[in-house]
This record gives C-alpha cells, structure tokens and sequence, in this order.
C-alpha cells in the first residue's frame, strides 16, 4: 500500500510540475499592439493621455513610473518592458509619450496583468 501511493504522490507531484512548466510557455505570445503610449499612474488614476498630457507623462517615465500602451479601439492597457532583463526601458518609446505607435514583442498575462516587452517600436 505504502508503494502505491509514493508512486501516486510522484505521479501528481509530475503532473502539477508539467503543467506549471506548460503554463509558463503558453503564456508567452509574440504580438504587434497598436496604441497609445501612457504612463501608467496618470492613464490609470486618471484617465490622462494624448498629446496635451505628454510632458508630464515624460516628466512621470523619467521619474521611474512604469510606461505603458492603451491598446487602440480596447484600451486594454500593456505595461511595457524592456527586451532584456537589468535593462532600461528603450527612449525610443518613452520619447513617444502620447503618441500611437505598434510596439512588436512578447506578450506575456501574469495575475491578470498584461506585458509587452519592446522588441521594436514604429
């Protein structure tokens, strides 16, 4: 009996472990999200975006407030990462603050947050 269910216990503690690993590779998506560049405390506590409100927005991403994309015609919001880990953010997006851009990159969905990691931006 005791054998049983070792072997029952290894094969469950295999199943979870084969599933978490599936998981995390089908939560990555390479994606091109078209919208608008925000930071993410004005966008999201108030609404803020365009072009009347990007100075602040830079004056925000400066200060290390997280940037994101206010994806065109859903508003679903992407916090944007840089492609590499211990990286910075590229300026190339920070400096398209309020503007509708496609950023291409990973898409990853962690506790219902959504990420975009910034392969390239036009």
């Amino acid at each position: 009996m005791r054998k049983v269910m070792i072997a029952t216990l290894g094969l469950v503690l295999a199943t979870g472990v084969n599933a978490a690993r599936a998981d995390e590779k089908g939560e990555k998506k390479d994606v091109s999200v078209t919208g608008e560049v925000v930071d993410t405390f004005c966008y999201g506590t108030m609404g803020a975006r365009g072009a009347s409100h990007r100075q602040c927005g830079l004056d925000c991403a400066k200060k290390g407030i997280p940037v994101g994309l206010a994806e065109k015609g859903t508003d679903k919001l992407y916090v944007l990462l840089p492609n590499k880990d211990k990286t910075a953010l590229p300026e190339e997006v920070v400096n398209k603050m309020g503007e509708t851009v496609t950023v291409t990159g990973h898409m990853y969905a962690k506790g219902g947050s959504n990420f975009l990691t910034v392969e390239s931006v036009k």
